[in-house]
């Protein structure tokens, strides 16, 4: 899997979800005929004819297909190493910009400051067009991005680890973060960039199995990270500090239906745990300290009433 030198690859890894990405892909048709840029799509080994429709109506996009499922967080990984480009922009198969100028706004904010390592994006999560695209937002230093729409400097991403597979799902970004403040970059949100997640967080917290499945892997990601790279001190009390915080919802606001998640992302830290020291490196206390100055992520972007 080699791909020819770009500066700008758009990287899209997929699974079972064909109609969403065929509808992504042509959002970014005019970006395509652009001989600055390329487009990989990594199937994860989906079963819905999503490969061959690639195939048929993208012959430009450079299909990567693994016959079996091997993960998500493997196939952004071998996206990231792999694709041969100055800037590597990571969408979600249901994502797709609602801003102009998107290229242009990526590589002024790069050019401009050359200790960032990642742009955020400002982030819509609807499956309806938002009412208004105007925001108050001012471009910031924060402490994490949103997987489904952020840009990689190629060369930032080289100076730290791949993600950790064994997350499976959730929390890579925070890791990354961390992992990039330590080599001596930072993570800037572009509100003038925005993408439309077109992603229904209501009927994903009605959903059992899903919403079991997401609030463990999004527990479990973040105690990870506290003792993988946070000061053991510090790993200790924000584990504790989040801990108390689930078993307050559990026991004084009786919210029942995050026993399941809550014991199995216990379960889960115990069980990672010699993988967990193997491959701790934490950052200095004073580092950390200046870390945790950083403004928040920005996940969840709302028209302005």
């Amino acid at each position: 899997m080699e791909s020819s030198t770009a500066t700008f690859a758009f990287l899209i890894a997929t699974k079972n979800r064909c109609q969403e990405l065929l509808y992504t892909l042509n959002s970014l048709a005019p970006y395509l005929a652009n001989p600055a840029v390329h487009c990989v799509v990594f199937d994860d080994g989906s079963t819905d004819g999503t490969s061959q429709a690639i195939q048929d109506h993208f012959p430009a996009v450079e299909l990567w297909r693994n016959d079996h499922s091997k993960g998500y967080l493997y196939c952004r990984n071998q996206l990231l190493n792999q694709v041969d480009a100055d800037y590597l922009i990571s969408l979600d198969d249901d994502a797709h910009f609602l801003s102009d100028q998107v290229l242009e706004l990526i590589q002024q904010n790069f050019e401009n400051q050359p200790k960032v390592g990642v742009l955020a994006f400002r982030i819509f999560w609807s499956t309806q067009l938002p009412k208004s695209m105007v925001s108050s937002d001012v471009p910031q230093a924060v402490n994490s991005y949103v997987g489904c729409g952020h840009v990689w400097r190629k060369t930032a991403w080289q100076l730290i680890p791949n993600y950790p597979e064994w997350f499976q799902f959730y929390g890579e970004e925070y890791w990354a973060t961390l992992q990039l403040y330590q080599q001596g970059y930072t993570v800037y949100y572009v509100p003038q960039i925005l993408v439309h997640h077109r992603a229904d967080q209501s009927k994903r917290a009605q959903n059992k199995e899903e919403f079991n499945f997401r609030y463990r892997y999004s527990l479990r990601a973040g105690w990870y990270t506290f003792f993988l790279l946070y000061p053991l001190r510090q790993a200790i009390y924000f584990w504790i500090y989040s801990l108390a915080k689930q078993l307050q919802k559990l026991i004084w606001k009786r919210q029942l239906k995050i026993v399941k998640p809550l014991f199995g992302a216990l379960l889960d830290l115990f069980r990672q745990l010699p993988l967990i020291i193997q491959n701790r490196s934490p950052l200095q206390a004073p580092l950390f300290k200046q870390f945790q100055q950083l403004n928040e992520a920005k996940i969840y972007w709302n028209p302005e009433k």
